[in-house]
């Protein structure tokens, strides 16, 4: 009996019984060590680094999250290139179970390889390079926005607007070239491209940013998009204030970085306002909430005695949010974690096993054995946070993706619009569409109007003429006649005429720059050979031929041809004289000649008709005299009569020809008598 009570005690202590189900749970550690990788120096560092305190120590103080377990955290500097994937590797040697972070894609991207080998979730509130999104990097969880939509929402915007080409200037490292790799994609879904790339490196200086946007304003595209970092991007604008690219007629798009540093570093100092006026940008949409107000409410207390730059304050960025939500998402996971029974628990890898002995000590990195339930955990949270609704789709990605649209203005900001991947632009709130159909058609996409570079309301047109863009060699016959349709201006390298004119006139309506240059084909004193012009065209000679060259079978066979624009049908060319009109004009096309044999086969047909009708007709018959005028008169009347019955006449006319043979019927009996 003892013995009973004795593994009751047992069961009791190791387990809880839940809906009458025994489930042995083990007991919840103190602490659970998490780490954070920051870059201190930067913006979205400075902020998060508050951010993620605050929510480690909101973590702590509630019981309920982790059933008594609190967080602790170890931060350390989120350095570039090599010694970032170090301190990265740090974290690993100890008993980490999370890394929050890295906050630079590019670390991101080493580490996520060491984070699958080593079964260590890392959840980055900054990192949103597209390509860290897909299934190579399953430890990787992006717990802001992915880039992908963001340039969804510029390939819209610029489609929006009516522009079809624009320029990229971005950073030439993972972050940048993957960013603008999926712009690119974005604009070939709405038949939009980037004309010129325009890549600096992570450590640019102002001279190479003025060269690189030197050779930008030579190009005929005046849509720019700037994906960048908040570091050195507004160098960027401060090169072209002085180069004179902020004035009218170009257009400038920024991804989220901007809007970053206008809302940490609030406000700017006058010189870098001047620079960004009429500027584009988005920002990551957060949706009001009484969480948001709470802690923004508490954002003075926490940065107290904190700044960003010099003595201005440092203000709350979405990045911000964002990382506070990543903590709170983190607990959540570790307590389902623990409830499902998960344990912290650490074991050596034996490929790295292998490699003990070396100076390195790259034995001493442990994989995490619950590493796998703690990512599906994370992957399948499902809260309210201070940035909304935090849960994950099956791709991984945050759902409902939303940005703000923001126009520079003044010494301010204006929202114009938000764009969300469920109904593209709209000026309403995404949360209040998200319980309508979704609409995508374009009379629902709308923005408020825009204050564009040079303080203007009026729509860029969004291209000039290249100044070192290539012409098109557009080849035009010199012709000898029919020149009304092209020629050559004497003395000039101009052409005029009609084909011009409809060239000319369709150029105007594209758009988007067409530079071209005319070329004649021919020696001006025959008419050179069509055939031959198309054949060059074909050979690459001439890009494209402007003239009157007829459409025939075996040219349609070489090359593509407009629709025609001249129908000229059957007709009769024909000199135009001036003619002195009179009743008998009629009588002026018939000549000498044709008078002389008019009448020699009026003189036949009258033999004939003698001949035939003398045997049996009594009216052929009497005096010469009269059988002559017999026979003028019949052959005259006979003609006609023919005349008019064999035309194609209307019925009115065929009175007339009853009329004339009932007159000559009675013309004859008169003669007869």
């Amino acid at each position: 009996m003892k013995t009973i009570w004795i593994l009751v005690l047992v069961v009791f202590y190791n387990g809880i019984s839940l809906n009458g189900v025994a489930t042995n749970v083990p007991a919840r550690p103190p602490f659970v060590s998490i780490g954070a990788l920051l870059s201190f120096n930067s913006t979205i560092g400075k902020v998060a680094k508050v951010a993620i305190q605050a929510a480690v120590d909101d973590v702590n103080s509630d019981p309920s999250i982790l059933g008594g377990t609190k967080l602790r955290i170890a931060m350390s500097a989120d350095k570039s290139g090599f010694l970032g994937i170090i301190e990265a590797l740090k974290f690993m040697e100890t008993d980490t179970v999370a890394i929050v972070g890295p906050q630079s894609s590019v670390t991101a991207h080493a580490i996520s390889f060491v984070a699958n080998e080593l079964q260590i979730p890392l959840l980055s509130y900054s990192s949103t390079d597209p390509a860290l999104s897909s299934p190579q990097f399953p430890f990787f969880v992006m717990t802001a926005r992915n880039d992908l939509y963001q340039m969804a929402a510029i390939a819209e915007i610029v489609d929006y607007y009516g522009w079809k080409e624009v320029i990229a200037i971005f950073g030439d490292d993972d972050y940048g070239r993957n960013g603008i790799a999926a712009l690119g994609d974005k604009l070939a879904e709405r038949r939009c491209k980037i004309s010129f790339k325009a890549p600096l490196t992570p450590a640019a200086t102002r001279e190479e940013i003025t060269d690189l946007l030197i050779k930008v304003a030579l190009t005929e595209s005046r849509i720019l998009v700037v994906h960048t970092f908040s570091s050195w991007g507004p160098v960027v604008f401060s090169v072209a204030q002085y180069l004179g690219m902020m004035g009218p007629g170009y257009v400038w798009i920024t991804t989220n970085w901007l809007s970053t540093l206008l809302e940490t570093d609030s406000p700017l100092p006058a010189g870098t306002l001047d620079d960004i006026q009429g500027v584009l940008t988005l920002r990551m949409y957060t949706p009001d909430s009484e969480l948001k107000r709470k802690f923004v409410s508490r954002w003075s207390t926490l940065t107290s005695g904190t700044t960003a730059y010099g003595s201005n304050p440092m203000g709350l960025s979405t990045y911000g949010l964002y990382a506070y939500d990543t903590v709170w998402l983190l607990a959540h996971a570790i307590n389902a974690f623990f409830d499902q029974g998960g344990n912290i628990s650490f074991s050596n890898d034996s490929r790295l096993a292998a490699l003990r002995g070396g100076s390195l000590h790259l034995d001493a990195l442990n994989i995490f054995n619950g590493g796998n339930l703690l990512r599906q955990n994370i992957l399948q949270v499902n809260m309210t946070g201070v940035t909304g609704k935090v849960k994950f789709n099956p791709d991984g990605n945050l759902i409902h993706p939303a940005y703000d649209i923001i126009n520079v203005i003044g010494n301010g900001i204006r929202r114009i619009g938000y764009w969300s991947n469920y109904s593209g632009l709209s000026v309403v709130p995404p949360e209040t569409l998200y319980s309508r159909p979704p609409n995508r058609s374009s009379s629902s996409q709308k923005l408020h109007g825009v204050i564009w570079p040079g303080q203007t309301a009026q729509k860029p047109r969004g291209w000039v003429f290249p100044e070192n863009g290539r012409h098109l060699r557009i080849a035009v016959p010199s012709r000898v006649s029919y020149c009304e349709f092209v020629s050559q201006v004497p003395g000039t390298d101009k052409f005029a005429g009609y084909c011009i004119d409809v060239f000319t006139a369709a150029i105007n309506l594209l758009p988007y720059a067409v530079p071209y240059k005319l070329i004649p084909y021919g020696d001006g004193v025959t008419n050179p050979s069509c055939t031959e012009l198309v054949q060059l065209i074909t050979a690459g000679v001439y890009d494209a031929a402007i003239g009157d060259i007829a459409i025939i079978t075996n040219r349609t066979k070489m090359v593509d041809f407009t629709q025609p624009y001249i129908e000229s049908g059957l007709v009769v060319v024909a000199p135009v004289k001036k003619r002195n009109s009179s009743a008998w004009a009629f009588l002026q096309p018939f000549t000498g000649q044709m008078w002389a044999v008019t009448a020699l086969f009026f003189i036949i047909v009258g033999a004939v008709v003698w001949i035939l009708e003398h045997r049996l007709n009594d009216d052929f018959r009497g005096p010469p005299r009269r059988q002559l005028i017999t026979i003028l008169w019949q052959v005259t009347c006979n003609i006609i009569c023919s005349l008019i019955d064999c035309s194609e006449m209307v019925p009115p006319h065929f009175i007339f020809s009853i009329f004339f043979q009932i007159l000559s019927q009675y013309l004859s009996f008169l003669i007869y008598i």
